[in-house]
């Protein structure tokens, strides 16, 4: 029998990535209920507000600071577009496009936001406002080692 019990409880025992999905898929129907009724799914609430904060933004750029793919990016856009919320205007030049929000894509937003804060609240009481700031710091140190791996 093994007296080390620190290294049983440290090798992690599954599939890392199944239960990154199985949590995401769970945090992600969380949102979308409190966010029902607001027009918008926590996906479009997100690239709504990360557009009305980067401003105009080039969508490689956009996709590259929310860790997108470039066409999971386009088919995402693609609503919001035609709803009117998105617009994509020309950029530095005729090859280039930047996306930016409309004054009805900020009131849309402003309206979902009082949703989404609603959302991460009870998240914080169903979690525990310690766990949900630990998950942030391992999410965070999580997605800083794949950005270095990137940039090498």
């Amino acid at each position: 029998m093994s007296t080390d019990t620190h290294a049983s409880t440290s090798t992690p025992v599954g599939c890392t990535n199944f239960k990154l999905r199985q949590l995401t898929r769970r945090v992600t129907q969380h949102y979308d209920q409190h966010l029902a009724g607001s027009g918008l799914k926590i996906t479009q609430y997100s690239l709504l507000t990360h557009v009305d904060r980067l401003g105009p933004v080039a969508p490689g750029e956009l996709a590259r600071r929310m860790d997108m793919g470039a066409s999971t990016l386009t088919r995402n856009l693609q609503p919001l577009v035609a709803a009117g919320w998105l617009e994509m205007g020309e950029g530095a030049d005729a090859r280039s496009r930047l996306v930016h929000i409309t004054e009805a894509g900020r009131e849309q937003r402003r309206q979902a936001q009082r949703r989404w804060k609603a959302a991460q609240l009870a998240l914080n009481d169903k979690l525990g406002a310690a766990t949900v700031a630990a998950l942030h710091g391992l999410l965070d140190q999580g997605l800083a080692a794949f950005h270095e791996e990137d940039a090498e």
